[in-house]
């Protein structure tokens, strides 16, 4: 008989010594969208139904601008680090990889996107 204790076979599957840097980037952005999306909304209501002119002009001010790229940039850098921890969770082996390649290229695609259309307007 080979018996082997807890500690022996919980030895070597420890962590990746990147659960508590993670845990706390996703903190600081979750704050950061606390003020930011409630901000983004009250710009994006103000201009929503107002004429192309009034719209650009909205976005070409400083304030606007950087608020809504800020929300663009912190909301898809969240939302790609929370969809990258459930695909790791939920999935395995090369679906996993290519999940993760099909995610993380999406949010980079959406975030310049965003901040590209922003930059145009605003400039």
């Amino acid at each position: 008989m080979h018996f082997i204790t807890d500690r022996k076979r919980a030895v070597g599957l420890g962590s990746a010594r990147s659960g508590t840097a993670h845990h706390w980037s996703m903190t600081v952005s979750s704050v950061g969208l606390i003020v930011l999306v409630p901000l983004f909304v009250l710009i994006f209501g103000s201009a929503l139904g107002s004429s192309h002119e009034e719209v650009v002009a909205t976005f070409s001010r400083p304030v606007p601008a950087v608020v809504t790229l800020l929300t663009f940039w912190v909301g898809m850098t969240h939302f790609r680090r929370g969809a990258q921890v459930m695909i790791e969770d939920y999935t395995d082996g090369i679906t996993r990889k290519a999940a993760i390649a099909v995610m993380s290229g999406a949010s980079y695609a959406i975030m310049a996107a965003g901040l590209y259309a922003v930059v145009r307007i605003a400039i």
